[in-house]
């Protein structure tokens, strides 16, 4: 079975100023020539273009929701025996993530049930310090 790994990249916006081109609609195709044959050049095969909800924030508390195209190419792996590892967020790491980590390190067991914080007790009253 062939396996493949995606590329998500975002559309042009506007096209770019080439010499010799003066209409709108010819310097948008042009710069999107230009990105799909610099991808195919890769080796990324282009798929199709989806327009997609995106959330962002709009002032100090509200939200509003913007529609950002996006162009998706793939590429098949290497070879069938492949293993795509998955590139970590920039945020922090998910729980589940920590527990598998903790548990692979030799010597640790992972922590058994739900974490519970024991800093702070959860009737109200305060913690002297020792």
């Amino acid at each position: 079975m062939t396996m493949f790994e995606y590329k998500v990249v975002p559309a042009p916006k506007r096209g770019e100023k080439i010499k010799g081109i003066k209409a709108g609609d010819a310097r948008f195709a042009h710069t999107l020539e230009t990105l799909m044959n610099e991808m195919g050049a890769q080796g990324w095969e282009y798929q199709r273009a989806d327009t997609l909800p995106s959330e962002e924030r709009s002032g100090l508390t509200s939200k509003t929701t913007v529609f950002q195209n996006v162009l998706v190419f793939r590429r098949a792996l290497e070879s069938d025996d492949a293993v795509i590892t998955p590139v970590p967020s920039p945020k922090s790491e998910p729980e589940a993530a920590k527990l598998i980590k903790q548990a692979e390190e030799p010597g640790k067991a992972p922590p058994v049930g739900p974490a519970v914080n024991t800093d702070k007790p959860t009737d109200g009253s305060s913690v002297a310090a020792e």
